[in-house]
């Protein structure tokens, strides 16, 4: 079994849209549903949303609360994600320790945008 859908809800969709909308590009989602309120891209089976929701309580999100987190995704190309992640909105998180923050084992970028969601971008396990 895979994963159906996970969907996210964000304060802006305007804010969110430029920097979701190349990340899941570049990670090889292709666009899927859009509607008012929200879009969604596909890879195989899975797809991710994006919504603005009347229903939302307007709170910031904060990824340090009890829920998610954030997403970690395989990538074939990290470093050159990272070197393009700021002009899309994304700050590279743990910068001190990139591409080991993870551990030592553990090649990957951790991204974050302007509304506190983290991406994790994970190249795989190296010696």
């Amino acid at each position: 079994m895979t994963l159906h859908h996970v969907e996210l809800w964000v304060e802006s969709l305007e804010q969110a849209l430029p920097g979701f909308t190349w990340l899941f590009g570049r990670l090889g989602y292709t666009p899927f549903q859009e509607w008012e309120h929200g879009r969604s891209w596909r890879c195989g089976q899975t797809y991710i949303v994006i919504e603005e929701s009347p229903a939302a309580l307007r709170v910031p999100y904060d990824r340090m609360r009890p829920g998610l987190n954030h997403l970690a995704f395989h990538a074939d190309d990290v470093d050159a994600m990272v070197e393009e992640a700021g002009a899309h909105g994304w700050r590279l998180m743990f910068a001190d320790r990139h591409p080991h923050a993870g551990g030592p084992a553990h090649y990957a970028a951790y991204l974050e945008n302007e509304q506190g969601f983290e991406i994790e971008l994970v190249g795989g396990v190296r010696a």
